[in-house]
């Protein structure tokens, strides 16, 4: 059975009669079910009867159902709600809009609004430059995405959407200070997003473009990225091309291994595969061979969109063909952000000693990592319940802090790097090793560090 996850927990009230073993009767359910069990509380105590709330972590929703069946079955029990508690976390949504300033009585409400607000708005009209001073735009961050390409979900739409970029504007504010807000578009063509983004960007500070299918992305970045004066990035490409950067410099520090000296296998083509090949060769990695379906990407492919094309022409030095697993043996590192269960373990005993595996696919990924661990040194994936896990939460908080205060736009190859620098040294000498090469995500001094970081960067790059 698979491990059991707290994005599948739930809380199973049970009423039960009061004798001293119904407890260990539940409990005993419980593990014959393969739950985790996490918490028991008594919630009412009668004479002859008592009320509990039994609280377990599943596998997923099927097995969430036979743990609550399980306890249904022990002797003179039943059960009187079940609740997930993911579902629970998300009612009514996650995020609230909070007033920084009082409004007590009648002279807070002129400052705040009208008459004195109108002072506030001649002064813009007056000075456009001062909107970044007087309004929320110095700190906020619009999320947006149209919901074409959701992490492990695909295209689900805008409004099924909205739970993650809720998510994303939560992880903003905690790790960042950041106040950034969901704008999900119910739009696909490239020039009407364009558009849309386009006329709401005087709101906001800076752009995080999120789950938005490939190719029509790249074009979506690189025209706002032109048409607009606050930094645009893509969190699918370039939040996850800087963690991934990382992990592998600190990754190839355990192993004892060169970039330039390794030869590097990604699979996955998309938005994330580009960026992270981009970055890698931006540090000094020239043997990269990428993957997709199809297998080796090659200028001998017909059909390839610009982003691929680019690919072709830019890896594969040695001209290898065939499939994933082919291109697999002897590489020293595999970086997998495309689809589950690709690879065995057998794949990866047939690369180079010492290997390092990153299998990013969520929530299963291209390879089974206990199967990955019994032939590679080191093995990350995007989980939360395994090791190393590679999650953009290292990157983009800190990253959008510190573009925000050197008030720059321009997001430079010399920003990025800065950014995984950062993520990396922030794992202590004395503190990294196979199982530890990238930071926890709720590590404090991580996005400062980045934030530092990317402000410094971007300031010396002379970025406007």
């Amino acid at each position: 059975m698979s491990n059991t996850s707290p994005g599948y927990a739930i809380t199973v009230r049970v009423e039960a009669p009061s004798n001293a073993g119904v407890t260990s009767g539940l409990v005993a359910a419980v593990g014959r079910a393969g739950g985790a069990l996490t918490a028991l509380d008594v919630v009412e105590s009668h004479a002859d009867r008592i009320v509990v709330d039994i609280t377990c972590d599943a596998t997923d929703a099927e097995h969430a159902e036979t743990i609550a069946a399980a306890l249904a079955e022990v002797d003179a029990v039943s059960v009187r709600k079940v609740s997930d508690r993911t579902f629970l976390m998300h009612l009514g949504g996650k995020l609230e809009v909070t007033s920084k300033v009082p409004l007590r009585h009648r002279d807070d409400l002129s400052r705040a609004y009208t008459p004195g607000v109108a002072r506030i708005c001649r002064a813009i009209a007056e000075n456009p430059e001062d909107v970044r001073r007087l309004t929320i735009k110095r700190n906020t961050v619009a999320v947006v995405t149209d919901g074409s390409a959701v992490l492990g979900l695909g295209d689900i739409g805008p409004a099924a959407a909205l739970p993650v970029m809720e998510g994303k504007a939560a992880l903003f504010k905690q790790f960042a200070g950041v106040d950034a807000w969901p704008v999900c578009l119910d739009a696909r063509d490239p020039d009407k997003i364009v558009e849309i983004v386009r006329s709401l960007a005087t709101v906001y500070g800076g752009i995080n473009l999120e789950d938005i299918a490939a190719p029509r992305c790249f074009e979506i970045e690189r025209r706002l990225r032109a048409e607009l004066d606050i930094p645009v990035f893509h969190d699918d490409q370039h939040g996850t091309a800087i963690v991934v950067l990382a992990a592998l410099a600190n990754a190839l520090r355990v192993v004892g291994k060169k970039k330039a000296d390794v030869r590097v296998v990604v699979s996955g083509v998309g938005a994330a595969g580009y960026a992270i090949i981009r970055l890698l060769r931006a540090q000094g990695v020239r043997d990269i061979v990428a993957c997709d379906r199809r297998g080796v990407v090659h200028p001998g492919r017909d059909g390839l969109e610009p982003a691929r094309r680019w690919i072709a022409e830019h890896t594969n030095p040695p001209g290898h063909d065939g499939t994933l697993a082919e291109a697999l043996v002897g590489a020293d590192v595999f970086i997998g952000v495309s689809a589950p269960n690709l690879l065995t373990g057998d794949d990866i005993a047939a690369m180079a000693d010492d290997a390092i595996v990153f299998a990013l696919a969520n929530p299963d990924p291209e390879v089974d990592p206990f199967a990955a661990r019994e032939h590679a040194a080191v093995v990350a994936t995007g989980r939360s319940d395994f090791p190393n896990q590679i999650n953009n939460v290292l990157a983009f908080p800190g990253f959008f802090r510190g573009m925000l205060d050197a008030g720059t736009s321009e997001i430079t190859e010399a920003v990025l790097i800065a950014a995984a620098d950062a993520i990396a040294d922030s794992v202590e000498p004395g503190e990294l090793g196979a199982g530890y090469i990238v930071p926890s995500v709720f590590d404090g001094t991580v996005a400062p560090a980045v934030a530092r970081a990317v402000r410094e960067a971007a300031t010396a790059s002379g970025a406007s």
